[in-house]
């Protein structure tokens, strides 16, 4: 298992994204944390019944440091060595701690379980190329085994779009947008 990213001043936030954060209307989408963005500041969509625990920050100083403290995140993760080369959709799929790489784009089509094995520090590491997608209706990341979402993360070198109806858990880094 590696050993996890340090967001430091990004650690309030449940999304951080570079330049716009959608959500799609109407949707009951919850987040934890703050929604920010950094250098842009195009937050969309966040009407009832979606919610967030914490603050939007559109464009303000508190994005662009959390944005500086995600990108050394970032990169320390990219850094890492020795993942293991996943395919393009890891939907119905069960993964042990450890670092995985998806040279290009990601999808999940399904539920991927992420099984601790007992170990609450185990950290899973996703090194995504280009873009994260999940599908509608039916895609979630389950946690198992002792698996902590704040122990999860998921860099993305563009674009994350997480459908309607997913259920999400881990840390997203977007280079562009959410």
């Amino acid at each position: 298992s590696p050993v996890a990213l340090n967001f430091e001043a990004a650690a309030s936030f449940g999304v951080l994204a570079a330049s716009a954060v959608t959500n799609v209307p109407g949707t009951p989408t919850i987040i934890s944390g703050d929604v920010g963005v950094s250098p842009g500041s195009s937050i969309t969509g966040f009407a009832s019944p979606a919610s967030i625990s914490g603050v939007f920050h559109p464009g303000d100083y508190v994005a662009a440091a959390a944005q500086t403290a995600a990108l050394a995140a970032y990169n320390a993760g990219m850094a890492l060595v020795d993942g293991y080369a996943i395919l393009a959709d890891i939907g119905e799929t069960t993964l042990t701690p450890g670092i995985y790489v998806a040279s290009s784009s990601l999808e999940i089509t399904g539920p991927v379980i992420l099984d601790a094995q007992g170990n609450p520090n185990a950290v899973w590491v996703f090194q995504i190329g280009s873009t994260l997608t999940t599908a509608s209706g039916n895609s979630s990341v389950v946690l198992v085994g002792g698996a902590q979402a704040d122990n999860v993360f998921w860099l993305v070198g563009s674009s994350a779009t997480l459908n309607t109806n997913t259920s999400f858990s881990g840390n997203i880094i977007a280079l562009t947008s959410i």
